[in-house]
């Protein structure tokens, strides 16, 4: 039983180069979003004083 260390389950290679591929093209597009649209950085609320009436 000495080959049963080396068998390889090719049904979890498979899901794990589909899953980095599909992962891989996921940070292609994101980037290519945040270059086109870039997420501004959430801006500080000042803590200002309320306005007289």
């Amino acid at each position: 039983m000495s080959q049963d260390d080396k068998l390889i389950d090719l049904n979890s290679e498979r899901a794990k180069r589909v899953h980095d591929i599909k992962e891989k093209r996921l940070n292609e597009v994101r980037n290519a979003f945040e270059q086109a649209m870039p997420l501004g950085k959430p801006k500080k609320k000042s803590k200002s004083k309320p306005k007289k009436r």
